[in-house]
């Protein structure tokens, strides 16, 4: 039987800010999204079997659940695959708990698979329903574009490239999604505005900021330092921390300057995870 294969893009929030916090105690968030071209990649084959089989190797598959995104997704979408099973191998490149929704969009990137290959048959509400209850960024990754999610829950998917370089640094740990916003303790007011459009210069997004790096960056004061240590590289245009972390990510506007980071940070670093990437 033949065997697909397709690749799983890492997110990143440029921008992240807590607007307030829910009756449910989730939090009403504005972010701007983009995507890098680091990505982990998923090998997708049909099987005759009674269960569906899911295997992680590579660098970053160390102690991932059995009860993972695409174990998730797989459940929920059981029904509509008719009974047939799928044996998936997931290579991760990119790291656990590091703010980039690795996990998050695998299934996304699964679920976008299955739907173009007419393998899997949803309406729109369905897929918005099926990702909800994976995650809240799996939506997100559907569209593989920049894009801005509103408070009120709204995406606005837009169509031009950033074309920005990047430099990505993680220490040797993760950071806990529900810890850091349980210690969120300021709200910020929208920057974003429904149906009115912002241009994307490089003035505006130096001014970006991430409001999840206040408790981060208390609990694990390691970011905070390598983050100083990237705004004073040469030519950065800024730097934030991409989700709840630990990454933190510099921005340049071309590959010289984010190649000349990379050697500093890499004899500054030696022992942590930093990579030049690109979005997409």
């Amino acid at each position: 039987m033949r065997c697909y294969k397709i690749k799983s893009y890492a997110k990143i929030n440029i921008s992240l800010g807590i607007l307030n916090k829910l009756k449910s105690k989730f939090h009403k968030i504005e972010s701007l999204f983009s995507f890098l071209n680091l990505h982990d990649e998923i090998f997708i084959k049909k099987i005759n079997d009674k269960n569906h089989k899911i295997i992680f190797y590579g660098r970053f598959s160390k102690g991932i659940s059995n009860n993972n995104t695409i174990s998730n997704l797989l459940k929920l979408i059981e029904k509509k695959l008719c009974g047939q099973k799928y044996l998936i191998k997931v290579n991760k490149k990119i790291p656990q708990k590091s703010g980039m929704g690795g996990g998050s969009m695998n299934a996304s990137s699964l679920l976008k698979f299955l739907i173009k290959e007419k393998k899997l048959s949803l309406t729109p509400k369905e897929i918005a329903k099926i990702s909800s209850k994976i995650g809240s960024d799996v939506v997100i990754g559907l569209q593989k574009k920049t894009s801005i999610l509103y408070g009120n829950g709204n995406i606005k998917y837009l169509n031009y490239k950033l074309n920005l370089y990047t430099l990505l640094v993680r220490p040797n740990f993760g950071c806990s999604t529900k810890t850091i916003y349980n210690n969120v303790k300021f709200f910020s007011k929208p920057v974003f505005k429904i149906n009115k459009r912002k241009t994307l210069n490089y003035k505006f997004l130096s001014n970006l900021s991430n409001d999840l790096e206040e408790p981060a960056f208390r609990k694990y004061p390691t970011l905070k330092k390598i983050k100083i240590f990237m705004e004073n590289l040469d030519k950065i245009l800024f730097v934030n921390m991409t989700g709840s972390g630990s990454t933190i990510v510099g921005y340049f506007i071309t590959k010289k300057t984010a190649l000349n980071a990379i050697k500093i940070i890499n004899k500054k670093y030696k022992n942590y995870w930093c990579i030049l990437s690109k979005t997409i």
